[in-house]
């Protein structure tokens, strides 16, 4: 690791969520983690999306990392974060700490013209204050549920790529990790590291090939009708910024991230069998698809609760009269 990524911070327990900091009693919904190299507009949209499958509960964000190196899309991954945390206020907010984005060290490979003019709140300054990926990775991972996680991959493989090189966390992988769901345009810039996660990722595997996400494109003008509850939002802007309006977007992230939350709702079907599958349309489904990113990638924010600790006691007491009852 290099001097720069050894100062920062791997304490990664400074910054916890709500649902980290209460835990539920109850197996929460499944956590992902998102690798991407937030260079596309699709990479945008799937963090919308994400925040969005959140908000409703039926997904928790687990980690954010950003493989491009470009500083201005980790700032701008924190800012999102803010946004939909706004709606977040009195004692709850209190208790909200966000946890750290991850950044790859080194030169930035592009940086894209979406985040030039971010004026959003966030937290990052400079890469100390964002996350080494494959370190916040691993500590995510092994803070999930057993088959809880998953992880959607929309970028260069070279995070997961070094996450696999750690001492023992294949073992923590095939535990925690359900499925590594993989948007297969956006890897193919660092195809060795690639080739060397598709080996020996040891979970099922999906890949969203180039044909996916161009049939079923983000409507353009769903970003001046579904978004308009606020004047200032920051995926609006990233999409405004990306090309010139009015335009739809190819969806291969957010294609990703939809199956990887909810893998057995039918949107999408699978090809042959074994550890690596490839996703295929239904195009009876296109429809849904299309109205379920529009309805999480521009879902309001919401206010969010902690998360009442586990009482051990009343939980036993519960186990207790249960087992009385079937004397």
């Amino acid at each position: 690791m290099s001097n720069t990524s050894a100062i920062r911070p791997d304490a990664w327990t400074r910054w916890i969520s709500l649902d980290m900091q209460f835990p539920a009693a109850a197996k929460p919904p499944v956590g992902i983690v998102f690798d991407s190299a937030m260079a596309r507009i699709d990479d945008v949209l799937a963090l919308a999306m994400l925040h969005g499958f959140d908000g409703k509960d039926q997904a928790r964000i687990a980690a954010v990392a950003v493989s491009s190196g470009d500083l201005r899309a980790a700032q701008f991954c924190d800012a999102v974060g803010h946004f939909y945390a706004s709606a977040t206020t009195g004692t709850a907010a209190m208790f909200m700490h966000f946890t750290p984005i991850g950044l790859a060290d080194g030169k930035p490979t592009a940086e894209s013209t979406m985040f030039g003019n971010l004026a959003y709140p966030n937290s990052i300054k400079s890469i100390n204050g964002t996350a080494d990926p494959a370190t916040l990775i691993r500590n995510a991972l092994m803070a999930q549920y057993d088959q809880n996680a998953a992880v959607v991959l929309s970028g260069p493989a070279t995070d997961l790529a070094r996450l696999l090189d750690m001492y023992g966390v294949k073992d923590w992988i095939t535990r925690k990790v359900r499925l590594l769901c993989v948007a297969e345009p956006a890897i193919q810039a660092d195809a060795a590291d690639a080739e060397k996660v598709f080996a020996d990722w040891p979970t099922p595997i999906v890949t969203v090939g180039r044909d996916i996400g161009e049939a079923l494109p983000f409507p353009g003008d769903s970003i001046e009708k579904d978004f308009a509850y606020s004047s200032a939002h920051p995926v609006v802007d990233a999409y405004r910024a990306y090309e010139p309006m009015p335009y739809d977007a190819p969806s291969w992230a957010m294609a990703a991230m939809l199956y990887a939350i909810n893998p057995n709702d039918g949107y999408f079907k699978l090809s042959g069998s074994g550890n690596r599958r490839d996703l295929l349309l239904d195009p009876e489904q296109k429809e849904r698809i299309i109205r379920t990113y529009i309805e999480m990638a521009s879902a309001k924010p919401v206010p969010r609760k902690p998360r009442r600790p586990p009482d051990e006691k009343k939980d036993a007491k519960k186990d207790e009269k249960k087992e009385d009852e079937k004397k």
